[in-house]
């Protein structure tokens, strides 16, 4: 999923430290050295009452000060310039992303996001928006990712407009109550759970499908009527700086808003409270996400990702299968999709059968040069195109490619490779892919592929091809994952009755459809009673009688509590 570079670092300035850079000149003019500058940095916090030094805090911020002393005593003005301006940055960011929280919550504690007409009509807005500006998405899309014209309609425009869609249909039924039934302890009582909204929810999203992943959860937070800040990932700009200006445009912006930037705007953001972070990402960034959250006790939603496996049985319609795996990996943004197949697991004396499936397919999809066809993305940027090709280089990985696995650093492309029995250890089975590489690893007998799925952590999705019953059967029972799909791939995400989320470490909640907006509101529980049917038998003096008939009547035993009520034994 998401890979944002160095943002662990950078987010460990939220364990409150703040670096007096004053203190740090003073000490280099005057010749003093790591050790004293140590001191003076300890007696700086320990003195500091609404900072206090903390054992944590120190192991995180003090291994960086010896680098800080040698850059400060080389050039004294310019780093200490540098550095307070670094600092004053960060303070704007987190002074800038706190007023706007407050400017949210305000609107939010008006009423103004909970009417049924004004969640109606910022929906009908952006339906809108889809609809009139759906060239200017597909010219965005096309700079990030080079992404098909096609697959952007599919997978990004027709999606956004089906939520859109959806929720103005149901919404009216979500927002009602939902009557329940009350037992006899309450008689006579009735009861319901009311939705409400949580508040200001906050939604990071992410590049691989930058213009759904992001409106697809505000939709949701919109429909539950919450205030809401989207933050669009920096590493698809054009999509960010377009959703930006839509969104400025089309809906009302006292109450959705839209924060650009890398990591210290989504660090300033972080440090906020919020009633809801929905992430869409990495595992590594969701750690992040969630220990920001934590300091708040704020819920999260994580959308992340893994590897996910397509079993692969030998009584299938060979082609179709083809066709559908390569839809699901290379047709899903060349494999950077968090869905996307991740490995394939068949049998040893299928495997060369498949392969040529696959192979021959693949050429149909997209030509004898699939380095030169239009109908497949690029890598998102240097950053990933290293990541993939190093895991395609790495040792006793590189000779495993049986098909395709061609590069060009200056298109940022990769064709896709298939690799046949790659080594468990490598660093290629270890991680989420996230491109075009496909590894195939062999079984003896179908069923060894539940062992291997079940050695990883939980998948977001599990994709079986067969027409055996009974394998379908154990692979539902046995094989925990966001979702599974039989004989087919990434197409349940299609499902509004379905929910979409991981489990494990593919992620926590889940969302689409009716699920978005349970996902951005609370269940409330109501109880309403009548000052009719006041029993004296639950107050005090607890007389025998009393708890003879209170014991029967909470056991069920009803007619234990009437021989209680009239004093029979």
């Amino acid at each position: 999923m998401l890979f944002i570079a160095g943002i662990s670092s950078s987010l460990d300035t939220m364990s409150g430290l703040s670096i007096n850079n004053n203190l740090f000149a003073l000490h280099c003019r005057v010749g003093a050295g790591p050790a004293s500058v140590d001191r003076a940095l300890r007696n700086r916090f320990a003195n500091n009452s609404t900072a206090p030094l903390q054992k944590h805090q120190t192991h995180l911020s003090f291994p960086y000060h010896h680098r800080y002393w040698r850059l400060l005593c080389s050039q004294p003005c310019s780093a200490t310039l540098t550095l307070m301006a670094e600092e004053e940055k960060k303070t704007s960011d987190i002074e800038r992303a706190s007023l706007l929280v407050k400017e949210l919550r305000e609107c939010f504690d008006s009423g103004k996001t909970r009417s049924y007409q004004w969640r109606v009509t910022q929906l009908k807005s952006i339906a809108k928006m889809v609809e009139e500006r759906e060239e200017d998405i597909v010219t965005a899309l096309l700079k990030d990712l080079s992404k098909p014209e096609m697959e952007t309609f599919v997978s990004e425009i027709s999606m956004t407009k089906g939520s859109c869609k959806l929720a103005l249909k149901e919404l009216n039924h979500w927002m009602m109550p939902e009557k329940v039934k009350t037992s006899m302890s309450t008689f006579p009582s009735s009861a319901e759970i009311v939705s409400e909204p949580l508040g200001v929810v906050l939604v990071i999203s992410t590049w691989n499908y930058p213009f759904l992943l992001s409106l697809d959860p505000v939709i949701g937070a919109i429909a539950s009527g919450n205030a809401v800040v989207l933050k669009p990932s920096e590493i698809a700009p054009a999509t960010s700086s377009l959703l930006a200006k839509l969104l400025e445009e089309y809906v009302d912006n006292s109450a959705i808003r839209v924060v650009e930037g890398a990591i210290p705007e989504t660090s300033a953001l972080l440090e906020q409270k919020w009633d809801k972070i929905f992430y869409t990402g990495s595992k590594r960034v969701g750690r992040i996400v969630m220990a920001a959250a934590a300091k708040h006790l704020t819920p999260v939603i994580l959308e992340l990702g893994g590897k996910n496996p397509a079993v692969v049985d030998s009584n299938v319609n060979l082609q179709v299968a083809a066709r559908r795996i390569i839809a699901g990996k290379w047709g899903c943004n060349n494999g950077q999709a968090c869905i996307a197949p991740d490995y394939i697991i068949t049998t040893i004396d299928f495997a060369p059968k498949l392969i040529d499936a696959l192979r021959s397919e693949l050429k149909e999809f997209f030509g004898e040069e699939p380095m030169e066809s239009k109908d497949i993305s690029r890598i998102v940027n240097l950053y990933h195109f290293t990541r993939l090709k190093n895991l395609m280089e790495e040792d006793k990985v590189f000779q495993k490619i049986v098909v395709g696995g061609q590069i060009d650093q200056n298109q940022l492309k990769i064709a896709p490779a298939i690799l046949l029995d790659i080594p468990e250890d490598s660093q290629i089975m270890e991680e989420e892919i996230f491109g075009p590489l496909l590894p195939i690893i062999t079984v003896e007998n179908l069923k060894d592929s539940f062992a291997v799925i079940n050695s990883r952590p939980k998948p977001l999705a599990a994709y079986f091809f067969t027409d055996n019953e009974k394998l379908k059967k154990d692979f539902v029972e046995n094989i925990s994952a966001g979702g599974i799909v039989f004989n087919d791939t990434i197409v349940h995400v299609t499902v509004s009755t379905l929910p979409f989320g991981g489990v494990g470490e593919s992620g926590m909640g889940s969302y689409h459809g009716k699920f978005s907006f349970d996902a951005f509101s609370h269940k409330k529980a109501v109880l309403y009673r009548s000052f009719k049917g006041d029993s004296s038998t639950r107050y005090p003096p607890y007389t025998p009688g009393k708890q003879r008939f209170l014991k029967s009547f909470l056991n069920g035993d009803i007619l234990g509590a009437i021989f209680a009520l009239v004093g029979w034994s």
